[in-house]
């Protein structure tokens, strides 16, 4: 169990916080224990695996900056069912292993139903978020963050084409738009996985071999969202553990929080039953929630070691360099880039909101606790738009927690509708974190601190008003820190009822100097 303690006895918070006397994180026996530091004393390492390690405490203040370090946010003034959307990213491993892509392309007119009263095509938007949690390297995401647009796009681009100079159509189909979207992510899988080996063995050079199968060796999740602006429709492409939901406001102003994927492991029913339908002989295809009992996403990018057939894994392996085949390869490939497709109409009248994120967060918080949290930071954080309204109670979430207002305990309320119980769904895991840090589930442990609504929620996931805990797992260095929390990727995309003002343009306020430079 993850704990965090104060050595000093009769200390408030506030006089711990302030103090001016430098504090010490000590690590031993997987607790944490804060101990005032002598400013003559050195920071010390004993080569004794077992020993306790000791690290500087960060600061409320240094543990803000280390949040906000990588944070971005844009406005949309299009005036086409999107206001704004924030990004954030916390590392753990070092370099990161996630990694985020964001692209607007306006359609031209051809690639458009013409409308119903005019009979003329107008162009749309087709707008792309994606979040990639790379695993065993940061090559596949990288990689991804390159190139998987383009691929989906293509795809999409040359299906409304053929849709379009049919008589019979007026749009292409909900299924064939589905299709191409997954057509984008094996071809893009393949000139990672495939294509790479060729171009590799034509170079002929180990330093060449390198780049080109680095994207290969190790592997990546992803998580792509599409939305057309003319039908209003979002398309999730999920392939791993990644997570999208969306959070829509009921008549009665409580928000409801509802998956837009599933989550794709050993231990996920259906993939273990996909599996074992495709490898009907090996019982040991999905063994302890794993895949051939190692790798826990059952959908990845990448991966070739249960992708590549025997063969090309021992020529890789003599001719440049790899790992052995595993033991119980037998018919591979084990694991695809394939991903399930779902689809949403979205309400921007309704101020609908969209978040995207890398497992690290679904580790920490509920799907719930994160359309909750959200719902929350928009009291304190209203957006410029038709539908943007401030509540009544809106100044009591911060007050009640930064010491004012008094309004007590029930002002910490999250405003989101609870499921009828705290067990995962099939598909949707339970925050592991929580267990492991001995959290309770009550709403009193929420802040908003942050003009960022996601780097609001990587504060919250790390303790959010528990400022010792959030300080403690963000002084553990890499790659300590993850034995408590993996690198986070989290992507907050606001829907609404805007006039068209402008293209795409950075938000200061929410952004960290030199982060924030539209890439739409």
């Amino acid at each position: 169990m993850f704990c965090i303690r104060d050595t000093r006895a009769d200390r408030s918070f506030s006089a711990i916080a302030d103090a001016s006397t430098p504090r010490n994180l000590i690590v031993e026996d997987d607790q944490f224990f804060i101990r005032e530091l002598d400013s003559a004393s050195p920071i010390t390492k004993s080569p004794n695996a077992q020993a306790s390690s000791s690290y500087a405490m960060l600061t409320p203040e240094e543990a803000s900056q280390k949040l906000r370090r990588l944070e971005e946010s844009y406005e949309v003034p299009r005036g086409r069912g999107v206001l704004r959307y924030d990004i954030v990213q916390l590392p753990s491993n070092n370099p990161i292993e996630d990694d985020h892509a964001e692209k607007l392309i306006e359609t031209s007119p051809s690639l458009t139903v013409p409308d119903n009263n005019s009979h003329t095509s107008t162009a749309s938007d087709w707008m792309f978020w994606s979040v990639f949690d790379g695993h065993g390297g940061w090559t596949t995401s990288a990689k991804l963050r390159q190139v998987l647009t383009s691929f989906v796009a293509r795809e999409l681009s040359s299906t409304y084409k053929s849709a379009l100079t049919n008589p019979s159509f007026t749009a292409p189909s909900p299924s064939s738009i589905d299709e191409a979207i997954k057509r984008g992510f094996l071809k893009c899988d393949h000139d990672i996985v495939h294509e790479s080996v060729i171009r590799a063995q034509k170079a002929n050079t180990k330093s060449a071999a390198a780049a080109l199968l680095g994207p290969a060796l190790s592997g990546s999740c992803a998580l792509l969202s599409f939305y057309d602006s003319r039908s209003k429709d979002l398309r999730v492409a999920c392939t791993g553990d990644s997570r999208a939901v969306l959070g829509r406001r009921n008549p009665n102003g409580i928000w409801a929080a509802q998956p837009l994927s599933e989550d794709q492991t050993g231990g996920t029913p259906s993939e273990m039953a996909r599996l074992r339908a495709e490898h009907p002989n090996e019982p040991n295809v999905v063994a302890h929630g794993r895949i051939l009992g190692n790798l826990e996403p059952s959908r990845a990018f990448g991966d070739a070691q249960y992708k590549w057939a025997r063969d090309i894994q021992e020529m890789v392996k003599k001719q440049w360099f790899g790992r052995s085949p595993l033991a119980l390869l037998k018919t591979p490939p084990y694991v695809t880039a394939e991903p399930v497709v779902t689809t949403m109409k979205m309400q921007p009248e309704k101020g609908d909101f969209v978040v995207l994120a890398t497992d690290g967060l679904w580790e920490m918080l509920t799907n719930e606790e994160v359309v909750g949290l959200v719902g929350k930071w928009l009291e304190e954080n209203p957006l410029n738009s038709k539908n943007a309204t401030k509540t009544s109670n809106s100044g009591s979430w911060t007050q009640s927690f930064l010491g004012g207002g008094g309004k007590g305990k029930g002002d910490a309320t999250l405003p989101v509708a609870r499921p009828q119980q705290e067990s995962g769904k099939e598909g949707q895991r339970n925050p592991i974190r929580r267990t492991q840090w001995g959290i309770g589930a009550g709403d009193e442990r929420f802040v908003v601190e942050d003009k960022n609504a996601a780097t609001h929620l990587v504060r919250n996931a790390l303790g959010g008003r528990d400022r010792d805990m959030v300080c403690g797992l963000l002084a553990l260095p890499s790659p300590f820190s993850r034995r408590y929390r993996d690198d986070l990727t989290v992507a907050v995309v606001f829907f609404g009822e805007g006039e068209a003002a402008g293209d795409v343009k950075a938000n200061a306020d929410a952004s960290a100097p030199g982060m924030a430079k539209p890439k739409l």
